[in-house]
Order: C-alpha cells, then structure tokens, then sequence
C-alpha cells in the first residue's frame, strides 16, 4: 500500500477509470494541463490525451449540459463543478435532467455522470465556495450523494460512483484534501456505495456524522475516552441513500445518539437522520437524539468562518448534554 492524501487517492481513481474504460471522460474548468484548481487532475492529460481529459469553457450549465448530452451516447463522465457553490448554474442539468433520465425513458437511457467538487470551510475561501449543499442533493430522487472522510475510502467510492449507472454526486471537503495521509492500495478496489462504516467502536453512544466532521468526531470521541464515556462513530460515506441498517443497529447497542453536520441545521441531512432514529428506534432510546451542527445563517466571511463551524468541543459538549439527560 501507499501513503497518499486524499486528493492522490481521488486523482489515483480517476486515472484507474480511465485505463480502465475508454468511454470514460474527465472535464471541466481548467482541469487539463492546469489540473483543477486543487490539482486533482494533475498529469491525466498528458496521459490520457486531450480528447479524454479536457477544459470546458468557464460555465457550469454547459458543463451539466455537456454531461447530460454525452449520456445518452454511451459515455461516462466525470465532470467537475470548480466549487460546489457554483451547482446553482448547473442544477437543471443536474437535477432537472439527469436524475429523471433513468425514470423518464422507462429506463432506456442512464445517466452515468459522476459529478465531483469541492466544498467545506475551514480553509477561508471566497463566498459561494465553502457552502454545504449536500442536502439540496440528497432531497432529490434519483441522485446519490457520496462524501468521503479520508483517503482510503475517497478512491474506493470515486471507483464506484464513476462504474454507477446513475448520476452520483462526489463532494470532497477542501480540509481532507492534504492535511493527513492514509494507507491505499494502489491497485483498484472499490467502496460500496450507500454503506455506511464504524470509524471507532463504542458502548454510550451513536456519534453519527459525515465528510470533514466525521474527523472532529473521531478527535471528540478520544477525549471524551478521557472522561469514561464511550463514543461510538458512524461515517455515513454515502448521504443519499441512507445506509439505514447500520445506523440504527448502532443506535440500538448504545441507545443514544448524536448527529452531526458542517452545514447549517436547516440544511444538511442531520434532521433526516434524526427522523429515521425516532421513526425506527424511539424504544431503544434513552434520551432525545441530540444535533450539532452550524448556525441557520449566510455561511460568514473568513474572519467570523472558525467561530460559526462547529468543532470537537461543541461535538463533546453535546455528548455529555446527551449522556446526562
């Protein structure tokens, strides 16, 4: 195995897709000789020429278009939406068209279109860049939303969703992408998609969470260690389908739970989750299932961006909130 980050192992992914099937296109804003903005792309190009691994010009909805038409000609592809913020331009294509494809021609046609981009503070962007909108994603039938927490898991869902005859949405958080290392085989596997993974074993309580928070969940569960409460993590991996099985029989052996976001609490899927628990695990509870999750406001300007994202302590606090009911 190698050790990479998380943006090697999505790069790593694209590169086995596209040696691995030639109807296989990877595009967008700048990703070819530039690749990407986050350098994602690095080096496919020149690998794998220019008819395979192109730029578009600078504008969403022709890129959704773009995808949307090259479907229904048997290709694959791997579009790049430069920020997630920016899906607004594209989400008649997205939304509007390749998610009904499948249902809209008794499915004679699939939309085989993984759409990949980066979301997430922490980093100080620009407006419009950071914002969480995986929600929008998952509240829309025939779309599946994928996000990775780590390296080792980003390659095998990319695999996945790249190989899925449905259009999937890949988000990947711009504070995984370098700041740790994790061990990936470097030959191909993939991750299922719609399964959810126990990051750490516990006995108290559910921590479930996703995405970059799934990391400050695993730091808040260690120290809570510390003060004898055993915190169980749930990585959701993929949002939309819910891996509902695995959460609930989490939830059933340690009979509490937290659930936590990035995205605002109106947002997100948080409040999905806890629906589902109430719905198929009130019994088993023994307190409310508790939130934590960013404030229902404009996602801030970098200054204010540390104070509004929530952190481990909000994620511990909110445990033994929980634990002491």
């Amino acid at each position: 195995m190698a050790q990479m980050t998380m943006i090697q192992a999505i790069t790593d992914a694209m590169r086995n897709e596209l040696k691995n099937d030639e109807k296989v296109l990877v595009y967008g804003e700048d990703v070819g000789l530039n690749g990407g903005v986050f350098r994602a792309t690095d080096g496919l190009q020149k690998e794998f020429g220019e008819e395979r691994v192109f730029d578009t010009p600078l504008a969403e909805s022709g890129i959704g278009g773009l995808a949307h038409g090259l479907s229904l000609t048997g290709y694959r592809s791997v579009m790049e939406l430069q920020f997630f913020g920016f899906v607004f331009e594209a989400f008649d294509s997205v939304a509007g068209q390749m998610a009904r494809l499948n249902y809209r021609s008794g499915g004679v046609y699939n939309a085989p279109v993984t759409i990949r981009s980066p979301f997430g503070g922490g980093v100080k962007t620009p407006e419009m860049h950071a914002d969480s909108l995986e929600g929008l994603m998952a509240q829309t039938p025939g779309l599946k939303v994928v996000i990775p927490s780590n390296p080792y898991d980003a390659k095998g869902l990319l695999i996945s969703a790249i190989r899925d005859n449905d259009p999937v949405v890949f988000l990947e958080h711009m504070k995984l992408y370098r700041s740790f290392r994790d061990e990936v085989p470097e030959e191909e596997y993939t991750v299922p998609l719609g399964k959810a993974d126990i990051k750490r074993e516990g006995t108290d309580i559910s921590i479930i969470s996703y995405g970059a928070m799934v990391q400050t969940s695993l730091k808040a569960a260690e120290k809570l260690e510390k003060d004898g409460i055993s915190a169980e993590v749930v990585d959701l991996r993929t949002v939309s389908p819910l891996d509902i099985e695995t959460i609930i029989e989490s939830v059933k052996k340690t009979n509490r739970a937290v659930v936590v976001q990035e995205a605002q609490k109106q947002a997100g899927i948080a409040a999905t989750v806890v629906a589902e628990i109430n719905d198929r695990a009130i019994l088993s509870l023994e307190a409310p299932v508790g939130r934590v999750t960013a404030p229902d406001t404009i996602f801030p300007f970098a200054a204010a961006e540390d104070t509004w994202l929530p952190n481990e302590k909000d994620v511990a606090a909110k445990v033994k909130e929980i634990i002491e009911f």
